[in-house]
């Protein structure tokens, strides 16, 4: 059973499951946060940004974010990643506590220049599956074990989950976490990317809250009512 660390949570310098650690607090427009730096095994570094105090006893309020430079740093309309990203932290601000997890992930686990490659594809008319298809890479080479050990680390071992990908959800609950409910993060969604938007529906298994004309309930939902 993991321990909660003291307030305000500092990792030590090796956590379990990476190479290195750090914390510091960290001011943002959504709040004052405490910033988590790791290493892992294969060199990626990932980030978490913790609010208040996290009690091992309790579910969690959790973000996994992979990184996309391209919606994140650049405010990309391909995608919805940027507005999720900023939505979460305000999702945490309100609530007053909670963990958003970076995850180095480019481009659903491809890397920047394949995601560039792919985009190029998009441009001509592919769909975001189709163009990976033909790249020859896979549809999404994400894993979530180092999210996992993230929030181990963090004390974190039951969570409500923000997300629209059930994968997030299989893949901590593989890992050892486990996910209390499957809370919808609504955020990013405009006329120009539906169509991303569907075909991460329908190709690729997303439960569809952001979609035009397919809004759920504004209501907290258990994985088994997903």
């Amino acid at each position: 059973m993991p321990t909660a660390l003291s307030f305000p949570p500092t990792l030590p310098d090796r956590p379990a499951g990476f190479v290195r650690g750090a914390s510091c607090d960290l001011p943002t427009a959504a709040g004052r946060f405490r910033l988590h730096a790791v290493v892992d095994a294969r060199g990626r570094e990932h980030a978490a940004l913790s609010l208040g105090a996290l009690d091992p006893g309790t579910p969690v309020l959790v973000r996994l974010h992979s990184e996309c430079l391209s919606g994140d740093a650049f405010g990309s309309l391909k995608c919805d990643c940027g507005p999720q990203l900023h939505r979460a932290l305000q999702h945490l601000a309100e609530a007053g506590a909670g963990v958003l997890l970076y995850l180095r992930q480019e481009g659903r686990g491809i890397g920047l220049v394949d995601k560039v490659r792919a985009y190029a594809l998009q441009d001509q008319g592919a769909d975001t599956v189709e163009a990976n298809r033909r790249l020859g890479l896979p549809d999404d080479a994400r894993d979530y074990a180092a999210a996992a050990d993230l929030l181990r680390a963090l004390g974190v071992q039951r969570v409500r989950l923000l997300t629209h990908n059930p994968a997030k959800v299989q893949g901590l609950q593989a890992a050892g976490i486990t996910v209390v409910e499957r809370l919808p993060l609504r955020a990013g969604s405009h006329p120009g990317n539906q169509g991303y938007l569907r075909t991460k529906t329908l190709r690729m298994g997303h439960w569809p809250d952001l979609l035009d004309g397919a809004l759920r309930p504004g209501r907290w939902q258990t994985v088994e009512d997903a």
